[in-house]
């Protein structure tokens, strides 16, 4: 589905993307300089290292279970939930079960 097929229609965003064996997927459906939208799945056991980022980040899980590291703190979030991760602080995640979800980053004006 293209950008301008997405625009001013109604979508599941878990049908935007789907599993596949042993690997992450991603499709970005915003991307400015302000921010951006992208829709992930992972599959079981698979995951994101540590790392930083000069954005604030929403993550909302669309389906599964994720277990997320953010500067030391766990937390496993499921279906529906969703978590923010500030700016700067390092994070990181990892598939408990397949799972899918929208990554919402806002920059943080701090770092301009």
């Amino acid at each position: 589905m293209s950008k301008k097929v997405l625009e001013g229609n109604v979508i599941n965003a878990g049908d935007l993307l789907a599993y596949q064996d042993e690997a992450v997927v991603s499709r970005m459906i915003i991307k400015q300089e302000s921010g951006s939208v992208t829709m992930f799945a992972f599959d079981k056991g698979q995951g994101l290292s540590e790392h930083t980022a000069p954005f604030a980040a929403l993550v909302h899980v669309l389906d599964g279970e994720v277990a997320i590291l953010i500067d030391g703190n766990l937390s496993h979030l499921k279906t529906g939930e969703m978590i923010i991760m500030p700016a700067n602080k390092p994070h990181s995640l990892k598939a408990v079960t397949p799972f899918k979800m929208m990554l919402i980053m806002i920059k943080d004006k701090k770092t301009e």
